[in-house]
């Protein structure tokens, strides 16, 4: 001990007059520890010397690693992870005591007290440091105005000229709120903020990029008059505070949705360039321990078997150890019992873990912008992906800060809309999205008969029971479908309101005679954040800057005693206003269900219009949809399979990938005729796909040897051509492709090879049989993830007892009736608003089914439940108006021997 001290001594005295070069003497102090270790003594002893010799005054400090002692444990978890290595197998690499937590002035005084003036100088030290977070330096980029103009003159000059373009009638009501908000954006000094999302939007269109502004930007008129956003605020009667107030301390919040893929890159990539790597960043997202991954790394440090850890992980996928079991129970199904000595552990340790930082992610689009160097603010750091900066602050640190962000958000149907109009131009069959007709019936028939798997928003299993209620016949009818199937119209008991007045089976009212132009179009319930702060607005005359506290205590980062807050004042003002205590309590708790989770009404209009948008083009370009469903996958609730099989239901037909045909992406050659790209065959990139689509344009292949010549597939990609028939015009058999992919390989460019290789071939005929139809389909979906052919259960169907029913005749059964179905599990959902209930949706040749599962049977049937691909669902027929349901009473795996392909079990799961 002695020998390290002197050590460490040593080593510090080196460091102290590198230090000594670069400061001043007044600003170096010598820190001093005590944790009850032993030995520590002698170094303690040797920093006092060195302090004494230096004139250094000594500073005591905890070395605080945790807050309490109890943390401790954690903590050797954490260092165990940093190691690599177990808690039994760590050693001294863990502390020896739980020393290292926050102690009291009075426990610091007493554990130093031979070194007093260690203490006082730590206090002094604190009472020196004045860094505070709240002016960094941050500065918003000014935007580069033409010359004559201001970035506030400019803004009104884009605004005006866009407003002659989006009315054609400047009403005086019109006038009026684009003055209003022009004054106000000049008045808080945001108008560089709009001039430079305005400018984003220009290089979109200038560069044929869709692009769409949402959220509560389109409550805005500027906004819509800058091209930002497609709502007119105006005409659907939007409030413009729940987007900006004289009250709003923080930025205004514009969030781009663009094509997900490259395009949204192209315009993250025009941010860098125009203000550098150092001068813009994603911003970062805080990842967080959760059940999974908190049991994981828990369970190796206590060294669990993996297969107990990856049960937990099958079993409770869905995060739903929130829901009905306990901790204990929930490890207890994954095999590690309650008398496991570390089961536990176990249990404490995850207490501890759960919630806990994990790593910084990258946020999904939100970018962040600077004046001038942005690093000289906050840290950054070179992202994963190629060409990308990251902050390493989360989105809410850079809000609190004041720090600008814009979202570019990549929308999988943007990507899919945008590919559907260039290839119904490129047929001859043009769309312009801007001018399709908002009360086309076919259009609605879809949504009336809820056939809208593909379609964005509305083709979840709740949205599609929701439409065969709500029947929608206008546009509005689409944006309230888009809303109320969320938490907090469902969690605040709206949803069902507002459809039973809908069906005449419920009275409309408006809680308040004043509130009846707010909640007219909501048949008197509260849908939308707008209305909730309209209410107050009319019913306690709340401000505008009383109306900015309401939303952010209604965030999306909610805090309940912000919420309490504003309701207080709200009663304050309510009963001031001679407001009548049934009628209070209404509003305040219309107002505290949405601060569950409000949704905006401009949000749901944006969103509407990418439902209808859709919805339309899925009727009228169903060719074109679907393939630009398939070329942007993975999107939506549904796998490519899925969505193959529904448009086969519709009349589509598909053909498979092909290497003398088929291109990267999938593609339409006739009306109901789509052919696979290469995209869909597992395991194939497209850089080698793009080389041998350029050798077959510069000459076609003559032959398999010509084609394994003169592409860069390797042999194990063409092995998947070969299983997935896409060499079948050279071979004519899958099997003869896969047997002659196996021959050797012979150096590209060599005279001889092609005539090697025929030679090969025709010494060594193929001695494999052909696939059957069901090695084929099962190649299919191993290969590809779907099938051209029939559905598995067509095929398994005649081995099949003649009572489990088809989907497509469960509707013939009475309320009531017991029923028996089987298919492929293409979802499973155990949503937080759904008290542990589980919907099963199950896939056949005929269609789908949906069961529900309660609380109790899902724990019955849990490992059935997650872990097979096909099951079989006894219940009983539940109806209510177009919608039915089987209340499931007994889940079994559905078993038929070989006549399901084991290969699509990866894929339906």
């Amino acid at each position: 001990k002695a020998v390290d001290a002197y050590q460490e001594m040593k080593r510090m005295e080196a460091a102290l007059e590198k230090m000594k070069r670069h400061l001043p003497e007044s600003a170096l102090w010598l820190e001093v520890q005590r944790h009850s270790v032993r030995g520590e003594e002698l170094l303690v002893q040797a920093k006092r010397d060195l302090a004494d010799a230096h004139g250094l005054p000594l500073l005591a400090t905890g070395g605080v690693d945790y807050a309490v002692p109890e943390n401790r444990r954690i903590q050797d978890v954490f260092t165990c992870l940093r190691l690599h290595t177990t808690l039994d197998a760590a050693g001294r690499s863990l502390a020896v005591n739980a020393g290292r937590h926050l102690r009291s002035p009075q426990e610091m005084a007493a554990r130093f007290v031979d070194l007093p003036e260690a203490v006082l100088n730590t206090e002094r030290l604190a009472g020196q440091l004045e860094f505070s977070l709240e002016n960094l330096g941050y500065e918003f980029p000014k935007y580069p105005v033409p010359e004559g103009h201001s970035m506030d003159s400019f803004l009104a000059d884009r605004t005006w000229l866009g407003a002659r373009k989006r009315y054609r009638n400047l009403t005086r009501a019109v006038k009026a709120q684009i003055q209003r908000e022009l004054d106000l954006i000049t008045q808080l000094g945001f108008s560089g903020y709009f001039l430079i999302v305005w400018s984003l939007v220009q290089y979109c269109l200038e560069n044929d990029i869709m692009v769409q502004g949402r959220g509560s930007a389109a409550n805005s008129a500027v906004c819509y008059c800058l091209g930002i956003t497609p709502v007119d605020p105006v005409g659907s009667r939007l409030l413009f505070e729940r987007f900006l107030s004289e009250g709003r301390k923080s930025w205004p919040d514009i969030d781009l949705d663009l094509p997900s893929g490259d395009q949204r890159e192209q315009v993250i990539q025009e941010v860098y360039r125009r203000y550098g790597r150092h001068g813009a960043a994603m911003t970062a997202n805080v990842i967080t321990y959760r059940g999974r991954s908190a049991v994981r790394e828990i369970g190796k440090v206590l060294e669990f078997p993996e297969e107990m850890l990856s049960r937990f992980s099958d079993l409770f996928a869905s995060g739903d150890y929130r829901h009905t079991l306990a901790f204990e129970d929930q490890v207890e199904q994954a095999g590690i019992g309650r008398k496991h000595p570390r089961a536990a552990a176990l249990a404490d340790l995850y207490g501890q873990m759960y919630g806990l930082p994990r790593h910084l992610g990258q946020h999904s689009g939100g970018m962040i912008i600077c004046q001038g160097e942005l690093d000289a603010v906050m840290p950054l750091e070179n992202a994963s992906m190629m060409d990308r900066t990251v902050a390493q602050w989360d989105k809410n640190d850079c809000e609190d800060m004041g720090i600008v962000k814009v979202d570019l958000l990549g929308l999988g149907m943007m990507a899919v809309l945008q590919e559907t109009l260039q290839i119904s131009e490129k047929r001859g069959r043009p769309v312009d999205l801007a001018q399709i007709p908002k009360d086309d019936e076919p259009t609605y028939d879809l949504m009336c008969s809820a056939d809208t798997i593909g379609v964005f928003q509305i083709e979840s299993r709740a949205q599609m029971n929701t439409l065969k209620r709500m029947k929608p016949r206008c546009f509005y009818d689409v944006v309230v479908e888009v809303a109320i199937v969320r938490p907090g119209p469902i969690a605040g008991g709206l949803a069902h309101p507002y459809l039973l007045r809908r069906e005449g089976l419920e009275a409309v009212d408006y809680i308040h005679p004043r509130l009846q132009p707010t909640l007219e179009r909501t048949l008197g319930v509260p849908m939308f954040q707008e209305q909730v702060l309209k209410m107050a607005m009319v019913m306690a005359d709340f401000s505008g800057s009383e109306a900015e506290e309401l939303r952010r205590a209604m965030g999306f980062h909610r805090s309940h005693e912000k919420m309490r807050r504003v309701e207080a004042k709200l009663r304050e003002a309510l009963r001031e206003r001679d407001v009548d205590e049934e009628t209070t309590e209404k509003i305040v708790k219309v107002i505290g269900s949405f601060a569950l989770y409000g949704f905006p009404e401009s949000h749901a209009i944006s969103f509407g219009l990418l439902a209808y948008a859709s919805s339309y083009l899925k009727v009228h370009r169903a060719a074109e949809f679907y393939t630009g469903l398939l070329n942007n996958q993975p999107m939506g609730f549904y796998s490519p399979s899925t969505l193959v099989q529904e448009a086969k239901r519709r009349g589509l037909r598909f053909l498979p990938p092909c290497v003398v045909l088929s291109g990267w992406r999938c593609e339409v050659l006739d009306d109901d005729l789509i052919r696979l790209g290469l995209l869909t065959v597992k395991g194939l990139d497209e850089a080698s796909v793009e080389q041998m689509i350029a050798e077959r344009e510069r000459e076609p292949f003559r032959s398999l040897e010509d084609f394994r010549q003169r592409s860069r597939f390797d042999r194990r990609q063409l092995r998947q051509l070969a299983a997935v028939g896409a060499l079948n015009d050279y071979t004519l058999t899958r099997r003869r492709a896969i047997w002659a992919v196996e021959e050797p390989e012979l150096e590209q460019g060599d005279l001889f090879a092609g005539a090697a290789l025929s030679e090969s071939v025709a010494e060594n005929e193929c001695p494999l049989s052909d696939m059957t139809y069901i090695e084929r389909v099962q190649s299919d979906f191993s290969g590809l993830g779907l099938t051209t052919g029939k559905h598995p259960m067509r095929l398994a169907r005649p081995q099949l007892p003649p009572e489990i029913l088809p989907a497509g005749q469960l509707s013939r059964l009475a309320n009531g009736a017991s029923a028996v179905t089987a298919g492929a599990v293409i979802c499973r959902q155990r949503p937080g608003t759904a008290k542990g209930v589980v919907f099963i949706t199950l896939e056949d040749e005929t269609g789908l089914s949906n069961s529900i599962v309660y609380p109790d049977k899902f724990e019955e049937y849990r490992l059935t439940i997650t872990t097979e691909p096909f099951l079989v669902i006894t219940g009983k027929i539940q109806r209510s108006g177009e919608t039915l349901h089987l209340m499931a009473e007994e889940i079994r795996a559905l078993r038929t021997g070989d006549a399901l392909p084991a290969g699509a079990s990866h894929d339906f799961h």
